[in-house]
């Protein structure tokens, strides 16, 4: 389970949503658990806004006109309320004042409350950005990522069988370099993959032979991506007795390969003396996108082959 602190929360997004300490201050290492995530509840009134539900409470200008309105028993019974067990911080959006109630208990329960300037939906938005992938459930493989044709690509396959090769080619034809030799995978969602570079790696190439590339230094900002979704594998396979592997042409795109519970698509690439792999990985990137859309070539191919066999009878 992955997990994080709120004391990681506020150094990773203090300077981006303007973050200020302003109660609990002693709450720094309660955890945020990935495993919390519940669809919003109602804790102090109907229209509260939780970032990660059970976990942190954000509080904006509605929140606090209703604290505001009531009553110093109806003010006591909504803290109790909200400073439930489940209850790890509380964020108040769009530089409101905080109730002196509200500090006092999050003083005398260690809950840390964080100020933000922003206007609320701003600050939903960011934090829940942040923890989306600070939450995911994380892997990381062996294998180059790159950006090609928009999309998000690795390639993977034995040591030495020219991976950064092929990915260095790829740059040279204007696609985008996201991590070479490790890559961090995060489940970002359901269905959706996301891969990054680990920061010590980022922009940096290793090819044999001219040993460690500046990539950003060598062919500009724009030759480098931070991260990307993960649409398409593409294994590079050596040859079997210095032959191409016999494979069933018809189907190269039914692999596929389960990465942190989603399926990616996986195309497998035999490694051959002359074969321009540098075209072939641009081709089965078009191709993808092309299946994406319901056009097959190998279903048209097919039902052309059947309706002439019939029609031959």
């Amino acid at each position: 389970m992955t997990q994080i602190t709120v004391q990681k929360l506020f150094d990773d997004t203090r300077e981006k949503l303007g973050l200020e300490w302003i109660a609990g201050k002693g709450g720094g290492a309660r955890q945020l658990a990935g495993d919390s995530a519940q669809e919003p509840g109602l804790a102090l009134i109907g229209h509260l806004n939780f970032i990660h539900p059970n976990r942190i409470q954000l509080l904006g200008a509605a929140e606090m006109a209703y604290l505001r309105s009531l009553g110093q028993a109806g003010l006591q019974r909504a803290i109790n309320t909200l400073f439930s067990p489940e209850l790890t911080a509380i964020v108040v959006a769009n530089g409101e004042r905080a109730p002196e109630i509200l500090l006092a208990t999050a003083d005398q329960t260690g809950t840390p409350v964080l100020a933000s300037p922003h206007k609320c939906p701003e600050t939903l938005r960011l934090l829940r950005h942040y923890l989306a992938q600070a939450l995911a459930d994380t892997v990381s493989v062996h294998g180059v990522f790159l950006e090609v044709l928009g999309m998000g690509v690795m390639i993977t396959g034995d040591s030495a069988i020219g991976k950064s090769e092929l990915a260095l080619e790829l740059i040279t034809r204007g696609h985008r370099l996201i991590a070479d030799d490790m890559v961090d995978l995060y489940q970002v969602s359901p269905d959706m993959v996301e891969g990054c570079c680990p920061a010590l790696l980022q922009g940096f190439l290793e090819v044999r032979g001219l040993g460690i590339l500046d990539i950003r230094a060598l062919f500009g900002e724009i030759a480098v991506k931070l991260r990307k979704n993960l649409k398409l594998l593409v294994h590079l396979k050596k040859p079997v007795d210095s032959r191409i592997i016999e494979q069933d042409r018809l189907q190269m795109y039914a692999s596929t390969e389960t990465i942190l519970g989603v399926a990616i698509p996986k195309v497998h690439i035999p490694v051959a003396a002359g074969r321009n792999l540098a075209v072939l990985v641009e081709v089965a990137v078009r191709n993808h996108i092309l299946r994406l859309r319901g056009i097959d070539g190998s279903k048209q191919f097919s039902e052309r082959q059947q309706k002439s066999i019939l029609g031959g009878e």
